[in-house]
């Protein structure tokens, strides 16, 4: 079955690092460009996004590529860390010849998009971190720490078969990241399924966990740094989100000259598309208010 195409999006590839990048774009010419971040775990473009692209697509240049390990793109090994996922980024708008844009990212993807306005702050114009990760030192208790560390340190011929049989249980992993599941779009649950099951779908984002997660804290902690992080800033994040509590949001925001925070009332992890309503609304008027 074919890769997952959202509506009002058109897939192509990318010849980067001796590999194929798989990016959706909007059939937009004008309007300012955006380069869309997708999730860890089972996520790719075509699902995070799925809701984004007709709405936004007609006045707004929109650019969605799968990361290193994750959906269609290939021949390219996993990053690991949100820095080298953040340069990789840098280099692919480079190819795409966008230099500059506003990025959005959800979860990982918002940790990348954060990493990028630190590393590469001439190529973002503003920043829509959406219940972005890399903001906390770590899990609340330092066993629990210990633990994740530890497991994040088993070898690949027990992790990969693992993280198979954790994909049969797709229903579970929905229920944990949307606060009501039955909002989600079936072509995109379904996509989600495939993602889950698909030969090597869960590596870039274990490649991501062992990069950041340490024994006694997490390594990818920036919060002491967002306050570098100039450009306009908008957090999206659900009131009710399980995994990344919106704390670290409002944090974040109080440490950066130019940002604020949206909470979606009743919302998981997945704010962009359980309260798509909201974001599209948030996400316009903040388009609409940057300086030309």
């Amino acid at each position: 079955m074919p890769p997952l195409v959202p509506p009002g999006a058109r897939p192509e590839t990318a010849a980067l690092d001796g590999g194929r990048v798989r990016v959706l774009r909007s059939p937009a010419e004008s309007g300012p460009a955006v380069v869309l971040l997708h999730g860890g775990g089972c996520d790719n473009a075509s699902i995070s996004w799925y809701r984004a692209f007709e709405p936004l697509g007609a006045d707004c240049r929109l650019i969605a590529p799968d990361l290193p390990g994750f959906g269609s793109t290939s021949g390219i090994a996993p990053l690991g860390g949100p820095a080298p996922m953040a340069d990789f980024t840098a280099r692919l708008m480079t190819v795409l010849g966008e230099e500059r844009a506003v990025v959005a990212g959800v979860s990982m993807g918002g940790d990348v998009a954060l990493n990028l306005a630190l590393r590469h702050p001439d190529r973002v114009r503003a920043l829509v971190p959406i219940a972005p990760a890399g903001l906390s030192a770590g899990l609340s208790r330092p066993w629990m720490q210990a633990a994740l560390w530890a497991l994040c340190r088993l070898p690949d011929p027990v992790l990969l078969p693992a993280a198979r049989l954790a994909g049969r249980f797709t229903g579970a992993a929905l229920r944990r990241v949307l606060h009501d599941p039955s909002v989600l779009p079936p072509e995109a649950a379904a996509e989600f399924r495939r993602e889950s099951t698909r030969p090597g779908g869960q590596l870039g984002y274990l490649r991501y966990g062992q990069a950041i997660v340490g024994r006694r804290w997490m390594r990818n902690d920036i919060l002491p740094e967002v306050h570098r992080i100039r450009v306009p800033t908008l957090f999206f994040h659900g009131d009710l989100d399980p995994l990344i509590p919106p704390r670290d949001s409002r944090l974040a925001a109080a440490r950066m000259p130019d940002a604020r925070v949206v909470l979606a009332s009743r919302c998981g992890h997945w704010a962009q598309l359980e309260a798509h309503d909201r974001f599209l609304s948030e996400v316009r008027g903040f388009l609409a208010g940057l300086p030309r």
